[in-house]
């Protein structure tokens, strides 16, 4: 069984990888920025860094990645 500071360790990594991608699918044009793929890796990479984030006390960081997911909800629903 994974101790919990591993499992948040893991979300963490998984989610930077998650933005990591998105900004290199947005930087080399292979994804459209208002594309449901490119909001869907923001939005899952931001959400896996908050909980990270929260976990560990780093509010401010938290914070942005509340706004990142508010941004990526806005700009899917707006799109439809």
């Amino acid at each position: 069984m994974l101790k919990t500071n591993t499992l948040i360790d893991i979300v963490g990594w998984v989610g930077a990888v998650a933005l990591l991608s998105a900004y290199t699918f947005i930087s080399t044009r292979r994804m459209e920025g208002d594309s449901a793929s490119y909001q869907l890796l923001n939005l899952g990479g931001s959400a896996f860094l908050m909980v990270n984030s929260f976990f560990y006390g780093a509010y401010p960081s938290s914070i942005v990645n509340i706004v990142w997911i508010s941004i990526a909800i806005f700009i899917m629903f707006r799109k439809k």
